[in-house]
This record gives structure tokens, C-alpha cells and sequence, in this order.
């Protein structure tokens, strides 16, 4: 029988939260902090009072190449540094956008030891990112320590303490997660960018499937749990449900047979004592067009929680039906507890593209708020049936802007804001659930979100949520196309190329169509479901500076959109760039920044913090993109 909860979540976290008040070391074990990705930090040696004294205290470049050799089909590009490192044992282990996996000196930023596991030699992945990666994942038994990185379509276990593979994990320290999936796959069209989720001695994965990919038979989303020791596959949970399964006859046509994506690409979370693991799956092939997938589609789109030992359903939602806005869920579950007055909810909160916070009891599944089941416009693609209704929460209120319309169109100037106009006229406009359209609908919020797979951060001693989201559209044009292709054999087709819609006049880049803020942060109550503040978070310089704005007064922050979230600490500050260029302190309280420093280069990735066993707090982030990526961290300046 497998033991209830890893040790590393036992001895390791634990013991770090309990230290919080001395000068011990409080390690970042897990991508999202703790097993359930609260992203939360029980640290307040950096605290509103002295966090105008943090500065740069190491850094840590990565060494990535701009063109790494391929071995045939396009080369590879290392595209944004989106990791969040873990921290264990003064140790930090980050993958590069390469995959690589290095470990670094906690204090200095030293390297240790680096692992190539030559992804790059593949090509081109098919998500049209390059090649990044989000996280590794650590496994003990108290005495042995591993790292798995699951790159491309192999996971690689390596000994913590020198980065060699470990002979006794599958083929020499490698597996290929493509062996034994529900069907046949092209194995250059399978990745991963998610870290695994380790949980006793399983490790659990899901997987990546470019959205450009639309063709009958595509890589399926099956969730596969792997034997930690020995690499050996224990369960898989195929999705798309076959015959005599639960949701299978939401799958009319037979097109259960022939339909692929409807994966979790996004990073994951688990309660570890209950022995459950959620998960935020995407939308089946392909993103905008249903023609070949008549019904609603069950488990598209849907948070679904698993026995971690069986891989059995035990219950599930679906926040889309049918899907046709690329509104994968993005973003980690995050298992916590609400406090309501006396009562306590052993809860999971999911944030979503569309802007939309749903939470639920997080063993039965029952919404914690009523969710109602709202009609929707209809499609007037030739053979698509867009479902009629779609499920909206009474609480939380959404934390983007939800539908379009004329009254969102940019006014900076008369000039400006006739241009926008004069481009939200050229497509269709209207409420969230607009469905993609031959002329081209507007959709907001867009392919970003809303909420993005940096998820949201969760302070437990105030029962708050807080959610970076993005306010930015996208166009969905459906095209006939005119043949098939060995990667697309849709009859229709979304026009990916001209998916943004912005303002351009004369120099300068497009301003986008809509007012700002572009990116915001809320704070949410959930002991009542309720706002308690939102702000916009961060800038847009290609804005503010743009050459038709000069002397236009602006607002001090314009947002950004993007899609990494932060992390909030018992200091009473939310570190988080929001994928721009500045990492920003805020205050929890009322989303004041406290503190503000410029990175010199964008940063598209979640914030970390740990203390060392020197007794100081560090706070990292990556930074950069392609050959220019660097590991920043900073401290209190002594």
C-alpha cells in the first residue's frame, strides 16, 4: 500500500512553515509552494515596513544558445523563461526555457550541476512558444532525493545531488510517455511545459498539444501516473470517454474516435492527505471549431478530481461546453480552506480564461456559490452547434472584463479612439460566449484570459485570493480551407494569423483597441465570494511612449497583460510582474505598490521566496527570453 503523503511534503514543508518566526531555513519544495499551490510563503522577514530596501543580491544566467543544433525539421528557439525554481536544502533546481535542469547555490547563485536533455534535437515543438518550461518536480524517501522534468515526450529522473540520470528508473533514467497511450501518436507533436506533481511514490503528468494541430487522430490527453522508483506506468485517465463511460454520450458522431487535445497542459495541484489530484483540462482539437465534435463534449474544459491511487473519477465540473474560445483551463487549482465565521470549507478554487473564479467543497464537488447555467448566442458557422447555455458563477464577480462592444473602444484622442471604432466594426461584437464567426468575432477576454496559467495566490490567514488577470481580445475568423494538410485536415479553420486587433497610426506599434487597464490584480474574499479591491498591475511602455501619445495624459499604471501570477507571504506582500519588464511589491491590503524594480527585460514566469540556512529571505524570478535569460534574485540590502 502506498504511503498516504510524500515525505517531502511531510518532513520537509512542515518543517519550514513551523520555523517561519526563527532564522531556519523555509524552503519552496513545490512549484506552487505547497502541494495544493497556495502560493504562499509564511516568510515576513521582507515586510511592508523594510521592502524598500530589497535589491539585487545575485543573479544567474542561463547559457541557453539562440539556435541549438536540431537534427532535422525547423530548429528549436528557447523561447520565454517561465520557470519558478524550487528551493530545498539551500538548493536550487530550475529547468531553462532549453530544459535543461540546472541546480544553483541558494546564497550565491553558484552552479552546481546542469542537465541537458537535449530537447532541442526534436525541432520545433508544435505550441509555437519554442521551447519553455515551467517547473521540475522532487521526490525523497527520506534518504534519496530525485528531480524529474518531463521534456517533450520523456521524463528524466536525476539524482539531486549530482544530476545524473538514475540507472534504475526506466531505460537508464529515462522513460517515453508516448508508449501506451489510448492511441498511436506522432511523437514530435506530444510535449510538456507543466512540472510534474510528485505524490507518494507516484509521479503525475499530463501533457501539451500545439494548438495549431488539427487533424483526426491528434495526441490524446490521457493523465498517466508513473512509479517514481522504477518508471513503470501505474494508471492513466483518458479524458474523452469511451463506450459505456461517464460522458460518453456527450460525444455524438463517434467523434470520441478520432478526437485528440482535451489535455491538462496546465500546472496541476493535490490535497495530499486526502489523496486527490485536480485537474484544469483544455479544450478538445480543435479550439475554435466543433463541427467534427457535436455535443458538449465532456471532460473539455472541465476541473476534474481523481483518487491519486486509482486514477478513478470522483467528481467532476465542466466550466465550458463545447468549447469554441480557446479557454483551456490555464491555471493550477488551488486547494485551500475558507474561513466563513466559524466555519471552516476544505475548498478548490479555479481560475479560468473567461474570467470567471469557481469554487467548489473540494471532496464533493458542490459549488461553495451557486453556479447558473446562463443562454448564449448562437453560431452561424456551416456545421458547427454551439452550445445554447454555459455555466456562470453568482460568486465571485469575474476579475476581467467579460463581452466587448462599442463602449470599450480606446479613446485616448478623437484620432485614436475613431480608429478603434473603426476596427471593432469590422468583426462581431458581444457578449462573453460570442461564438467565432466567418466574419470574425471579438472575444474578451481573449486566447490569453483572463486569468492565465500563472493562477492565483491564496493568503490563508485572511481567506483572500488574489488573481492577476489580463484585459486584451482576440479575433476568431473561421476559414474554409481549401485542403488538407499532415497537421491540419479541418474543413474549418480559425485564422490564427490575424487573431489580434489593435490600432495602428503612423509610427509606433498597435495600441490596443480597447481602454486599459490591460492587466489587472484582485483581491477576493472568500469568506463571502467578494471583491475587496482591484488595481491595475503594471505598464505598458509601448504605449506610454508611443509616438501619437505624446502629451496625452495617461493613468500612473496602464496594466499588462500577461499571463504569470505572484506569490503573497505572511509579510503582507504580493510579488509579481504580471510579465512585464518590473517586479512589484504590492500590499495586500489595498494593491498599493510598495516597491518597484526594473528588471531591464520582461518577466514571464511566478515569483519564489525561501530563507536560507544563513537566515535570509531571497525572493527569485526569471527573467528574459530566447539567449538572453538570467535568474534574478534579491534581498534585503544589508
Amino acid at each position: 500500500m502506498r504511503r498516504p503523503f510524500c515525505l517531502l511534503h511531510a518532513l520537509l514543508l512542515t518543517a519550514a512553515w513551523t520555523s517561519a518566526h526563527g532564522q531556519s531555513l523555509v524552503e519552496w519544495p513545490v512549484y506552487g509552494g505547497d502541494p495544493g499551490g497556495m502560493k504562499y510563503s509564511r516568510l515576513a522577514d521582507i515586510n511592508r515596513a523594510n521592502v524598500r530596501r530589497l535589491a539585487p543580491a545575485w543573479h544567474w544566467d542561463t547559457g541557453d544558445p539562440a539556435n541549438p543544433p536540431a537534427d532535422s525539421g525547423r530548429p528549436a528557439r528557447p523561447g520565454n523563461f517561465q520557470a519558478t525554481p524550487l528551493m530545498v536544502n539551500d538548493t536550487v533546481y530550475v529547468p531553462t526555457p532549453l530544459n535543461q535542469v540546472v541546480a544553483l547555490d541558494a546564497n550565491t547563485g553558484r552552479e552546481l550541476w546542469r542537465f541537458d536533455p537535449q530537447a532541442y534535437r526534436a525541432g520545433q515543438p508544435s505550441n509555437g512558444t519554442g521551447l519553455v518550461h515551467r517547473g521540475v518536480a522532487m521526490w525523497t524517501d527520506g534518504k534519496e532525493r530525485r528531480i524529474y522534468i518531463n521534456s517533450r515526450w520523456r521524463l528524466f529522473a536525476l539524482d539531486a545531488s549530482t544530476g545524473k540520470p538514475v540507472a534504475s528508473f526506466g531505460d537508464g533514467g529515462v522513460i517515453d510517455l508516448t508508449v501506451g497511450l489510448s492511441r498511436p501518436v506522432n511523437r514530435i507533436h506530444y510535449t510538456n511545459t507543466s512540472p510534474p506533481v510528485v505524490w507518494g511514490d507516484l509521479v503525475l503528468l499530463g501533457n501539451g498539444v500545439g494548438d495549431r494541430l488539427m487533424y483526426r487522430g491528434d495526441p490524446p490527453g490521457d493523465v498517466q501516473a508513473i512509479d517514481a522508483r522504477t518508471g513503470k506506468r501505474v494508471w492513466a485517465f483518458n479524458p474523452v470517454p469511451q463506450p459505456g463511460e461517464v460522458g460518453h454520450d456527450t460525444w455524438l458522431a463517434d467523434s470520441w474516435k478520432h478526437t485528440g487535445h482535451t489535455n491538462v497542459w496546465a500546472p496541476f495541484t493535490v490535497d495530499s492527505t486526502r489523496g486527490l489530484v485536480y485537474l484544469p483540462f483544455g479544450t478538445p482539437s480543435n479550439d475554435w471549431y466543433g463541427g467534427r465534435r457535436p455535443g458538449a463534449n465532456l471532460f473539455g474544459e472541465a476541473i476534474v478530481c481523481l483518487d491519486i491511487r486509482t486514477g478513478k473519477r470522483v467528481w467532476h465540473f465542466q466550466t465550458i461546453h463545447h468549447g469554441l474560445w480557446d479557454y483551456d483551463l490555464p491555471a493550477p487549482p488551488n486547494v485551500i480552506t475558507i474561513r466563513q465565521g466559524a466555519r471552516r470549507v476544505d475548498a478548490v478554487a479555479v481560475p479560468t480564461k473567461q474570467g470567471f473564479v469557481f469554487v467548489f467543497d473540494r471532496v464533493t464537488g458542490k459549488p461553495v456559490w451557486p453556479v447558473e447555467e446562463r443562454a448564449v448566442p448562437a453560431s452561424d458557422v456551416p456545421g458547427e452547434q454551439a452550445w445554447p447555455t454555459q455555466p456562470f458563477p453568482t460568486r465571485p464577480a469575474p476579475v476581467s472584463r467579460i463581452g466587448i462592444s462599442e463602449a470599450d473602444a480606446v479613446d485616448f484622442t478623437p484620432a485614436i479612439h475613431a480608429a478603434a471604432l473603426a476596427e471593432l466594426r469590422k468583426v462581431k461584437l458581444g457578449p462573453l460566449f460570442t461564438p467565432p464567426s466567418m466574419q470574425g468575432t471579438a472575444t474578451l477576454p481573449g486566447s490569453i484570459g483572463g486569468a492565465g496559467w500563472g493562477g492565483a495566490m491564496y493568503d490563508p490567514e485572511s481567506s483572500t485570493l488574489f488573481v492577476k488577470a489580463t484585459n486584451s481580445p482576440s479575433v476568431w475568423r473561421i476559414l474554409k480551407r481549401p485542403a488538407p494538410s499532415d497537421t491540419n485536415d479541418m474543413e474549418y479553420a480559425a485564422d490564427l494569423g490575424n487573431s489580434s486587433i489593435g490600432v495602428r497610426l503612423g509610427d509606433g506599434p498597435s495600441i490596443p483597441v480597447i481602454k486599459p487597464p490591460y492587466g489587472t490584480l484582485t483581491a477576493i474574499d472568500l469568506s463571502t465570494g467578494r471583491h475587496k479591491w482591484q488595481v491595475p498591475l503594471g505598464d505598458t511602455p509601448g504605449v506610454r511612449h508611443h509616438p501619437a501619445l505624446q502629451g496625452v495624459a495617461l493613468p500612473k499604471y496602464l496594466g499588462v497583460a500577461g499571463a504569470p501570477g505572484g506569490v503573497v507571504t505572511r509579510g503582507g506582500l504580493i510579488f509579481i510582474s504580471g510579465g512585464g519588464n518590473v517586479l512589484y511589491a504590492i500590499d495586500t491590503r489595498n494593491g498599493a505598490v510598495l516597491w518597484e524594480h526594473d528588471l531591464g527585460r520582461q518577466a514571464y514566469a511566478n515569483p519564489m521566496t525561501y530563507r536560507t540556512k544563513a537566515g535570509r529571505q531571497f525572493v527569485l524570478v526569471a527573467t528574459g527570453a530566447g539567449a538572453e535569460t538570467r535568474l534574478r534574485a534579491f534581498a534585503l540590502d544589508r
